[in-house]
């Protein structure tokens, strides 16, 4: 049975370390504990807010109303095997990245790419986490989730989880609707599909002086990636990418490039292109800009930082001058991927 503890700090459960009050809080480790919360009514008013390991969110201000819960459901099975697949379940609470090097421990491929994602296995769907070339949707099976105002267990789909770019319809039109408890996924065994081509990870595994692909050697070159790239949350308050990679016609795209002949981009379609955020955040001179007790980290632009002592506002007032500055100079709107509440 969870308890319900009051007045918690949630400086320990975000990334960003910002110290705000939650009136109510508690730790959900099963399906059962789920369900004695629905039971005693703590549901009904949505005030109910879902913590997965706190880095994907913003605190913005205490929460002195909402019952913050902390899903630590655990678990790891296998549900089906074949010669060519395995199908492997996985709970909500699971680390990401540790799950991500049990599939590599047991040469399940498909989800290498995704190392050192921070993060939990339950918010991974949400908003279909990816990078270096594979989404998570590109090997997700099902979602199994708790309807949070009836108690029902739901399966979705992979084509009911609706996903899009770091979106899904936990995001959309099944946002506050539901606990998700379990995700499964369906890994390669042999004849591994390895995705190298994008960003430097070539570059990197020839440097690591690798000849023979496996999933440890992706893995790897991908952590070796991040790392450089990325500050670890641990010595630096972040959530990681604040930003989505804002998608835009073509004809824009030309006019841009009329602007800006080095401005990059990745194809979608015949009628969209990608346009890396972080380039434009750059070419803003935002990168390594530091404002008070908060920043842009001189790394990655895409990344914004909290150096100790500031406050979830001084984030957001921030990220909202940089979109500023991004429509000003380029009439794109760069969309937060961040959480902000």
């Amino acid at each position: 049975m969870p308890v319900i503890n009051k007045n918690i700090s949630l400086l320990p459960f975000n990334t960003f370390h910002f110290d705000c009050l939650a009136g109510h809080f508690t730790i959900l480790q099963s399906e059962e504990d789920i369900q004695h919360i629905i039971q005693q009514g703590l549901l009904k008013d949505n005030q109910a807010i879902i913590l997965g390991g706190g880095s994907n969110i913003l605190l913005t201000k205490d929460l002195p109303q909402h019952l913050i819960i902390k899903n630590e459901i655990k678990g790891i099975q296998i549900l089906q095997e074949t010669s060519s697949y395995v199908l492997v379940e996985a709970g909500a609470g699971e680390n990401w990245h540790d799950f991500v090097m049990h599939c590599i421990e047991n040469d399940w491929g498909g989800l290498e790419n995704l190392s050192l994602i921070p993060g939990t296995v339950g918010a991974a769907p949400m908003q279909n986490i990816g990078a270096y070339g594979v989404e998570i949707k590109d090997c997700l099976a099902f979602v199994k989730a708790i309807d949070k105002q009836s108690g029902k267990e739901k399966l979705f789909s992979k084509e009911q989880c609706n996903f899009g770019y770091r979106e899904s319809i936990f995001k959309k039109e099944a946002k506050d609707q539901y606990i998700i408890t379990r995700v499964a996924f369906q890994l390669t065994k042999n004849n591994h599909q390895f995705r190298v081509t994008y960003g430097v990870i070539q570059q990197v595994l020839s440097e690591m002086k690798i000849s023979n692909l496996t999933l440890r050697a992706v893995s790897d070159a991908v952590i070796s990636i991040r790392k450089s790239k990325l500050p670890d949350p641990a010595v630096l308050g972040n959530a990681g990418s604040f930003f989505k990679n804002p998608e835009i016609d073509i004809q824009q795209y030309n006019q841009l490039q009329n602007l800006f002949p080095n401005i990059p981009s990745f194809p979608i379609n015949e009628h969209m292109v990608k346009i890396p955020a972080a380039w434009l955040i750059e070419q803003c001179g935002w990168k390594g800009k530091k404002v008070g007790n908060v920043g842009v980290h001189a790394h990655q632009a895409l990344v914004l930082i909290h150096y100790g002592n500031g406050k979830g506002e001084d984030v957001l007032m921030l990220a909202k001058q940089i979109q500023q500055s991004v429509m000003n100079t380029f009439t794109i709107t760069l969309q937060m991927e961040v959480n902000v509440i």
